[in-house]
Parts: structure tokens; sequence; C-alpha cells
């Protein structure tokens, strides 16, 4: 598999906004921490780049 990163700086900004969510939920991340809890950071990930993800096409489209 091969998850090309396009845009530069982005790993960092996704490193960045795990750890911001761990902390917001109060999740020590790491093979100590249940999967359960873990994954709850990845879901709020998800959740907030998908929020991000419609604002920015909102945006687009009402300026066209």
């Amino acid at each position: 598999m091969n998850n090309k990163l396009v845009v530069k700086g982005s790993k960092e900004a996704i490193q960045n906004l795990k750890y911001e969510v761990a902390r917001e939920l109060g999740v020590n991340l790491g093979a100590d921490t249940s999967s359960r809890l873990n994954g709850s950071v990845g879901g709020e990930m998800t959740k907030r780049l998908v929020e991000l993800g419609k604002k920015y096409y909102a945006n687009v489209e009402d300026h066209q």
C-alpha cells in the first residue's frame, strides 16, 4: 500500500491533530492503552477532518 502525502507538512499536521484530540479526550496514546481508547482518538480525528472537508467544499461552491 502506498499512502503518498501530496501536501507538504501534512504528516506533521496529522500528528499534531492526533495528540491534540488525545489530550482533549484524556487519552494517553500507546501500547498500554486499550484499542477502544486509541480508536476513539482516530474516530474523532476522522470526524473533524470530514467537517473541515465539508466546510472547504461548501466555501468553494459558494465562490463559483
